[in-house]
């Protein structure tokens, strides 16, 4: 190994994680309470000690080299281990302890918190981060391995993944409580395409499979609306600009309260499964396997959890 390696402070390496992550060193000396001066001074002492550069700037955007994507992953690596010998300090004080750090794909999130809500009851001294991201972000995210773990649906089949299927996503078409397809009886998906579908923004997995499985049924929308969140495509449907296929569990509220009615349609629900995922081979943290322990174990308890926010829309005779 290189002795001018074994000169790396814990400290430098905090604050090249935080330039990469903010792509800023004045947004990174904010970050992390330093001047900026004090920011570009270890970087550059960590150049040295490496022998090549960090960062390029093309334009005003601050790009990685490969030494800091290397770097990058070696950090990750080191507080990871730092973070996993602390948790192994608290389990052998007789409690877990420590932080998982969860990322999971929009559709996911309002379930999430429930079910680290029961996970949290076994383990009272662990904490969360979580960050909310779409199906792209979120690849982007495992193939940087920024997370402990990942809740997805679609999980891609060519890359080297682990995952663990624990829940349905059931998928519906939604209206204003108002709207004429609301009086009719049993549709089907094509009845629904003589009125503006709400969509995601492309990188979606929602609206991935909601437009494969349109396609696959022959229902083409003659109109869509893009919209940048599934709250918008709520707002949207409230605000009568068109229906929406989103999933059941985020519009469990205003189907309860009847500000929205889930339509029966024939071809819905569409099913795709949350799926807990990481890289396989990845090193686990003691807090991420036992959450990943408890995903796979506690499945009656989880479907228990989520019966709350599944409720199957009552189905509509033709002429009822």
């Amino acid at each position: 190994m290189r002795k001018s390696l074994m000169r790396i402070t814990l400290r430098q390496l905090q604050v090249f994680r935080s330039v990469c992550q903010q792509r800023s060193y004045s947004r990174a000396a904010e970050d992390m309470a330093l001047t900026q001066p004090a920011v570009s001074l270890q970087i550059r002492q960590l150049e040295e000690l490496l022998g090549q550069p960090l960062f390029d700037y093309v334009g005003k955007k601050l790009y990685l080299t490969d030494a800091a994507e290397a770097l990058q992953r070696a950090s990750a690596d080191i507080f990871g281990r730092l973070e996993s010998l602390d948790m192994q300090l608290g389990d052998l004080q007789g409690s877990l302890q420590g932080q998982l750090s969860l990322a999971v794909e929009s559709s996911a999130k309002y379930f999430t918190p429930h079910l680290f809500a029961a996970f949290r009851r076994h383990y009272p001294e662990v904490s969360l981060q979580l960050v909310v991201t779409n199906h792209t972000q979120a690849l982007k995210r495992l193939s940087a391995n920024r997370d402990d773990l990942l809740i997805m649906s679609q999980v891609p089949t060519d890359l080297n993944l682990e995952f663990l299927p624990f829940l349905n996503n059931p998928i519906v078409a939604v209206a204003p409580a108002t709207h004429p397809l609301c009086s009719q009886g049993l549709l089907c998906l094509q009845d629904l395409t003589a009125w503006p579908l709400l969509v995601r923004e492309r990188g979606s997995g929602s609206r991935q499979a909601g437009e494969e499985y349109c396609h696959q049924k022959r229902a083409h929308f003659a109109q869509t609306l893009e919209l940048g969140s599934t709250e918008s495509q709520l707002e949207g449907v409230l605000a009568g600009l068109g229906l929406a296929l989103l999933p059941r569990h985020a519009v469990r509220r205003e189907l309860a309260c009847g500000a929205l009615r889930e339509l029966p349609v024939a071809e819905l629900p569409l099913l795709r499964s949350w799926c807990l995922v990481h890289p396989r081979g990845k090193y686990l943290s003691p807090v991420a396997q036992a959450f990943f322990a408890f995903v796979r174990d506690q499945r009656s308890q989880i479907n228990a959890l989520a019966e709350s926010f599944a409720e199957p829309a009552p189905e509509r005779r033709p002429g009822s």
